[in-house]
């Protein structure tokens, strides 16, 4: 790998898992769905601004309610439940069961698209899942524990939404998939966040109690940081990394960012992950390793 990719693929792996830390400085501030909806107003102009001066085409009449079903679910309905998910338990974790959306695309790709995953496959996807159960069954035993109002509960919650989030994103993935091609990215991105947007005003205003007005600093700096270097930035990047690595590569990149965000947990927002965590993480992920594995196989089969 060339200097330059390197140095792109260490951006990538950093801005996305610090998206989950930036977002934690928030929500112990904010109410989630505030803090997301403020989020989205400031992208959307941005990405908006972009599309405009790059002359990205519109979605066809056909690929328009994808789109609008990617923001729906994939963007606004995935952030919503992972922010709030991040107000109740470390964002490493919401990080590492985040990971679990590619296990929940392969599912729904076996399910509905007659997609039929290869032996090393189903490997990867039993050992993805059994890291997911490991994840949240140990909050879950919390809960038992500590009783239905002890503080179990609340990271037992923490881990469902979590965990529903990622399954919320798959199905937002899903629907979108047939359009992938033909859609331009900062025009797709772009509607994403207006959907978003649509979405979760009304969730603040409805849930979120008083719109907040005043934060610390630091909350400030990690709404910007989400604003321009994840919400912007990172969505730059992602374009590149599509056009310039194979699809692999840019896979085994993407199982990186949970782990840095752990890292950055722990040094930056003193985040402490126990054993069950850090094994239940280690088995999704090398679960999806072999995942993308055995996919890239059957690309590569499907080309020769």
């Amino acid at each position: 790998m060339k200097p330059a990719d390197l140095l792109l693929a260490a951006a990538f792996v950093v801005i996305w898992g610090a998206a989950f830390n930036a977002a934690r400085f928030v929500v112990l501030e904010w109410p989630p769905f505030w803090a997301l909806a403020i989020r989205f107003l400031l992208t959307a102009p941005l990405l908006l601004a972009i599309a405009l001066a790059t002359r990205s085409r519109m979605p066809a009449p056909e690929d328009r309610g994808r789109v609008a079903l990617l923001g729906l679910l994939g963007t606004g309905g995935y952030l919503a439940l992972s922010w709030w998910a991040t107000a109740l338990i470390p964002s490493g974790l919401v990080a590492l069961i985040s990971a679990a959306t590619p296990l929940v695309v392969a599912l729904g790709e076996a399910a509905f698209l007659g997609k039929r995953p290869s032996g090393l496959a189903w490997i990867g996807l039993a050992l993805g899942w059994a890291g997911v159960a490991l994840l949240g069954g140990v909050r879950l035993a919390g809960q038992l524990q500590d009783g239905a109002g002890g503080h179990g509960a609340s990271e037992a919650l923490g881990v469902f939404l979590a965990l529903l989030g990622a399954v919320v994103q798959a199905a937002g993935l899903l629907v979108f998939a047939p359009a992938r091609g033909r859609v331009d990215l900062w025009s797709a991105s772009t509607g994403q966040s207006l959907v978003s947007v649509a979405l979760l005003l009304p969730l603040a205003a409805l849930f979120g109690g008083p719109m907040p007005t005043s934060a610390s600093t630091q909350a400030w700096l990690a709404l910007a940081f989400s604003v321009t270097v994840v919400g912007v930035g990172g969505y730059a990047l992602l374009f590149v990394m599509l056009r310039r690595f194979t699809p692999s590569t840019a896979a085994a990149l993407q199982l990186l960012a949970p782990p840095v965000a752990a890292v950055i947990g722990w040094a930056v927002l003193n985040e402490v992950l126990g054993w069950a965590d850090l094994g239940g993480g280690l088995l999704t992920l090398a679960g999806l390793s072999l995942l993308f594995r055995a996919q890239a196989r059957a690309r590569q089969a499907a080309e020769g």
